[in-house]
């Protein structure tokens, strides 16, 4: 008998029937003797959903607010999904993030988490029951709800199976595993049998949908092996870990696309080191999360800047900016420059091996792809382009490293 845990996305409970198939997987896993725990998103377009009433009546709601107003989504997920495994003769019990330990900082909409106990989650289970967690939320010492923003049911899961000590995390979504390449997008993409945590976040932080990129850094701090699967077939999925087979036996191992993302930019700064450092500490502090930079000699001595930031925190990242340049008593402002797309490649020691950079700029190249960004790492490649190209990109750049290829 192994302890499970399981979550299943938006989409793999988008309605009635979707959540009555999840109930079905779960029998099958309880019937096999197994202790299961299920984590849950909100049904598919929910959230955002709740994200717009909120927004047509303010348009900056109050954060505390949104938590308790999108908490609702997975509250549903978790009702109606504990009915229906009854309803199949399993025994259930749902439970909230903060019934089951989840407990958070006080950051609202962006909560980290502080601590997780699995509340009496061990204590059910021993009763027979399988527990269906709402993923996402939790809750601060003083007892209110929070929210750990988007994708945080991945991460809500990761954490219960630390907690729990699960034998297993299964992550259920709406594709086989995760693959070379979008394949939507890249319809030569295959899918990858295994991969390791620094590969899986490279790929979650440069735009790839499969897991957020919060949930692997978990993982990987913790080392909870996960596997990535699809809740509409048993096809074997891909499974992330500390180590993989063969790793010095290739280089790359994916293309991902953000299509959400913004440029900001800002003219006439101080060529100084300690206006450009006090402005990115404005905007850690608020928790705004930076990708691409870009610092251009601009006239006079002074500098230009531009860097880039999810297109959700760009009017927030504006006004810590211009809130800090105010402060600093200098007369640039902080301006929207337009969204663009990040197409990054991401793969292990890439930094070290002569010739990735000139076959990933000649394929762009080759496509009269222009690069707006650029950014490197030891396992990332990354350069910003025209939204419009990003597909394209991508594609260009999976056939230039013959990703295609069988694995």
């Amino acid at each position: 008998m192994a302890l499970i845990v399981q979550k299943y996305g938006g989409t793999s409970v988008g309605d009635v029937e979707r959540i009555l198939n999840v109930a079905r997987r779960v029998k099958e896993t309880y019937d096999a003797g197994n202790q299961v725990v299920v984590v849950v998103s909100a049904r598919s377009g929910v959230t955002n959903e709740l994200i717009a009433r909120a927004k047509s009546i303010s348009s900056k709601p109050d954060n505390r607010e949104m938590d308790m107003l999108l908490c609702v989504g997975e509250q549903e997920t978790i009702a109606l999904l504990a009915m229906a495994l009854q309803s199949l003769g399993v025994p259930a019990v749902s439970r909230t993030g903060a019934q089951a330990g989840m407990l958070t900082d006080k950051s609202h909409t962006k909560a980290r988490i502080t601590g997780v106990t699995g509340g009496d989650i061990p204590d059910r289970l021993a009763e027979g029951k399988v527990v269906v967690v709402a993923g996402f939320q939790g809750q601060t010492s003083d007892g209110e709800m929070t929210t750990l923003g988007r994708g945080g049911s991945d991460l809500s899961a990761i954490a219960i199976a630390y907690a729990l000590r699960a034998q297993i995390c299964q992550i259920y979504t709406d594709v086989d595993g995760v693959y070379t390449a979008d394949p939507r997008v890249v319809k030569t993409a295959k899918k990858l049998k295994e991969m390791s945590y620094d590969q899986m976040l490279e790929l979650a932080s440069s735009g790839s949908k499969v897991m957020q990129a919060r949930a692997v850094e978990f993982a990987q701090k913790f080392n909870v092996p996960f596997e990535v699967r699809s809740s509409f077939n048993n096809n074997p999925g891909t499974i992330v870990k500390k180590k993989i087979s063969s790793m010095e036996d290739f280089v790359v191992s994916g293309v991902a696309i953000d299509n959400n993302e913004s440029k900001i930019t800002l003219r006439g700064l101080p060529d100084d080191s300690v206006t450009v450092a006090k402005i990115f500490q404005a905007l850690a502090e608020d928790r705004i999360i930076v990708d691409l930079i870009i610092q251009n000699v601009g006239h006079d001595g002074l500098v230009n800047l531009t860097f880039s930031v999810n297109t959700d925190d760009v009017a927030r990242a504006e006004e810590v900016v211009n809130k800090c340049l105010s402060q600093l008593g200098i007369k640039s402002t902080a301006q929207n420059a337009g969204k663009i797309a990040v197409v990054a490649l991401v793969g292990v020691g890439m930094i070290s091996n002569s010739g990735i950079a000139a076959k990933f700029f000649k394929a762009l190249s080759e496509k009269n792809i222009k690069m707006q960004m650029i950014a490197t790492s030891e396992i990332r490649l990354s350069a910003a382009v025209d939204p419009s190209q990003a597909n394209a990109a991508a594609e260009a750049i999976h056939e230039a490293f013959e990703l295609g290829k069988d694995i």
